[in-house]
Parts: C-alpha cells; structure tokens; sequence
C-alpha cells in the first residue's frame, strides 16, 4: 500500500490550499492506500476529515493522523502519535528538539525530520542545534524524500538515513493539489491505524520510498528573493514561539505532562544497574 506521509491540507495549515477531501480523492485516484495528516502545528486538517468526510466517503481509504512540529532549534519534525493520544502541546509550536523527543517517546509516538537537509531554520541538518550524532540517533525515521526540495537535498537526507540506519520515507509536502502523489512510502497492507503505523516502523519493519520532483513551489518562483522568506521564518517562528510560551509551560505542569529531570533519569539508571 502506497502512503504519502507528508501531506497539508487547507483546513490545517495557514499556507495549504487542499481541502482534506480533495487530498483523499485525487490520492485514491492516484492508487494510494492512505495518507498521513502533517499540518503545521495543527491537527485540524485530521479533525476536519472526522467531521467531514470518515464515515462518508472513501471506506477503504486510510487516514493517518500526524502533525509537522516546527521546533524553535531543529526546523520542521514529523510527528505520528496513537490514535488514543491526544496532546495539545504538540498544536503550540516552539519547543526545542530535546524536549519534543522526550514527550513524543513518552507517550508512545515517533519522529523524525522532515526534508532534513533542506532550507536553513526549516530544516534538522541546516539548523542551531544542526546534525547533533546523539539526536540522530533518537529519531525513528528520516523523511528521505520529499517532493518539494531539491535533488542535491533529498541524496543528502537518503544518505543521512543510510549513515544513521533510519527508516526512510516519501512525502509529497504538498501545499498545491497539482503536487499531490508525487512521492510515496510503501507498507503493508495490515496498517490500519497510526498505533499499526508506529510498531511496524519502530520494530524495522521494511520501507522503500520514492517518488517525482515538484517544480512549482514558492522558492522556486521566487528565486534568489526566496532567501529573504526564509529569514523572515526564522523570526516568525521565534516570535509565536515566544507568543506560545506560556502556554506550553501550562501544559506541562500537567500531571500527565511531567518529565523526569536528568537527575532522576540518573538515579533510575544506577538502581537498574545494581
């Protein structure tokens, strides 16, 4: 079954055009299996799809719900969490990568960057904290392809997931519907919910990834004035990071939310060991 794992859908991302519904027809007409939701910091493009169209149209069409973390040190991460867990932390961007690893593994989930090796500040390799060996190895996957960069880009993120033995996988990061399908990750058929997705990928299970470059994207109209986006991203992300700080500190003050500090990770390691 052909998966895109990368997709954005009008009601979810600020920046997407494709109403969810439209996402899921043209990848059935396409011959894909599913998709997995990623809008920014949102999961209202997946909450707009159970309201609008599960149970409606498409039976045998499947719907993975995940989101696009943007991270104030690390660019853009791919998040898929089971389907009974429900985080509002994960729709507050801004935390760093350390934090955000330790809450999706916390509570079940996995990660990894998504198009690692592309724009400065919106992506893992070209960030602050930049191909860290010891984050690497933390993530459970690496967005090896993704439609929308360049092919210099995607050989890097292969190579990355090679160097790392990482799963890899294809995502279209389609904004525009002419994007849609052009890139792809093979799973079994069996996979039927985002739990099913999370074990057969954490368990190395077998992936293969592929698909076709999209030329039409905003950097690529932009050219040379594309640079001066990009930085301007930098300072919107610290800016609504900074904006959403105070939320996040709620959030985690959740009993739920708690996260042992080093200390005590410590301490748990030594009496394992005794």
């Amino acid at each position: 079954m052909k998966i895109d794992m990368h997709c954005h859908t009008k009601e979810g991302s600020t920046d997407g055009s494709i109403p969810i519904r439209d996402y899921i027809a043209r990848l059935s007409e396409l011959g894909f299996g599913g998709m997995v939701v990623t809008d920014h910091d949102s999961y209202d493009g997946y909450r707009a799809y159970q309201r609008d169209v599960m149970g409606k149209e498409f039976p045998n069409f499947r719907v993975f719900k995940g989101i696009e973390y943007d991270t104030i040190n690390a660019g853009h991460i791919l998040v898929i969490m089971p389907e009974n867990i429900k985080l509002r932390i994960l729709e507050m961007r801004g935390m760093g990568i350390d934090r955000l690893i330790q809450i999706v593994h916390k509570y079940g989930g996995i990660l990894g960057p998504a198009h690692p090796c592309g724009e400065k500040y919106l992506s893992y390799a070209n960030s602050l904290k930049g191909r860290r060996v010891s984050t690497m190895l933390k993530f459970d996957f690496i967005e090896a392809f993704n439609s929308c960069e360049t092919a210099q880009s995607n050989k890097e993120a292969a190579c990355l997931a090679r160097v790392y033995h990482k799963p890899g996988t294809g995502g279209s990061d389609s904004h525009k519907i002419d994007c849609v399908g052009r890139a792809w990750t093979e799973v079994p058929d069996s996979i039927k919910r985002e739990s099913d997705l999370i074990e057969y990928i954490r368990s190395g299970g077998e992936l293969s990834y592929g698909g076709v470059p999209y030329r039409h994207t905003t950097k690529d109209k932009l050219g040379p004035l594309n640079r001066v986006l990009v930085n301007g991203y930098y300072f919107y992300n610290k800016v609504w990071g900074l904006i959403r700080f105070r939320k996040r500190v709620r959030e985690l003050k959740k009993k739920d939310l708690t996260l042992p500090t080093k200390e005590a990770l410590q301490k748990k390691d030594q009496l394992r060991s005794a």
